[in-house]
């Protein structure tokens, strides 16, 4: 009986250890992101004792005449997320689509090992792989020199698609085994299945792809460097070539670190983890106000 109740006092003492950890591991996290936030406020402040911080958001970088506008790197980081974004999402929807029912067995179980090998790809392997390829087919096909929004936007939707399809495949497999009965009683098939009972399932799922596939685009610097022409103008079109935020930081870093150009990428920063940030909010939003029973 003793030994009972000693275990028993131990055990709320163990799970009020965990729960510490856990509330610990919490606010280290949160301190961090704090932390980062204020980094990239102190080192952006040089731009507003210049007066430069108006300048920022101005369409020319030219630092030699005291020019560090932004706005073309900010505009090419948009443009190519969401241009990306826009191309793998219902691609990683059908894809998952075609894992939980609508394609056969083997065929899905090979998809799917490609999938999970695509994820373990180094991204300066695909960026090389299209430099050799896609680059000379896309200035044979449209002219220009195929380092462009249109081949930086290619394979970035590739990269990002391996994303979105694990995330939602995992809330699609979860969602098919416990309504697998009741969708079979109603008498429907496969597809129907998928589209009218699974897929309205998983909302969460949904969301929680589309916001980890669309940061992942926006924070990508390898595939814009190497394929997208570093050219700092506002493109105009998918022949253009662009230079984002992301690659912007990379090629200016080397700069002297006392210089307003410097300053200028901490402004850059922000804008990234104002996009970020904004993103992970409204992930956290779509998960309060989501039932749980969208969620897989």
């Amino acid at each position: 009986m003793s030994h009972l109740t000693t275990t028993s006092r131990r055990a709320p003492r163990g799970e009020a250890l965990v729960r510490r950890a856990f509330q610990a591991s919490g606010f280290a996290a949160l301190l961090a992101v704090a932390m980062v936030f204020v980094f990239l406020a102190v080192f952006t402040l040089p731009m507003f004792t210049s007066g430069g911080m108006f300048a920022v958001l101005s369409p020319v970088w030219n630092p030699i005449r005291g020019q560090f506008g932004i706005l073309p790197m900010a505009a090419a980081t948009f443009g190519l997320s969401l241009s990306a974004f826009a191309l793998a999402y219902p691609l990683g929807i059908g894809a998952c689509l075609f894992l939980n029912g609508l394609g056969p067995r083997r065929a899905a179980g090979a998809l799917r090992a490609v999938v999970r090998l695509m994820t373990a790809v180094p991204t300066v392997v695909y960026g090389f792989v299209a430099a050799a390829t896609l680059v000379p087919a896309v200035r044979g096909a449209f002219g220009g020199s195929g380092f462009s929004w249109l081949s930086a936007m290619l394979v970035l939707a590739l990269l990002i698609l391996p994303t979105v399809v694990l995330i939602l495949d995992g809330q699609m497999n979860a969602v098919a085994g416990r309504t697998r009965l009741t969708t079979a009683a109603l008498g429907l098939g496969p597809g129907a299945a998928l589209l009218f009972v699974v897929l309205p399932g998983c909302r969460r799922g949904l969301f929680a792809a589309a916001a980890l596939g669309f940061g992942r685009a926006v924070g990508d610097a390898l595939i814009p460097l190497m394929l997208a022409g570093n050219a700092v103008a506002l493109p105009r079109s998918l022949r253009d070539s662009m230079r984002p935020l992301t690659s912007h930081i990379a090629l200016v870093a080397a700069t002297d670190s006392t210089s307003l150009a410097y300053a200028s990428l901490f402004a850059c920063g922000m804008i990234l983890f104002g996009v970020t940030a904004g993103v992970n909010l409204a992930l956290a939003w779509v998960r309060r106000e989501t039932p749980r029973g969208g969620q897989a």
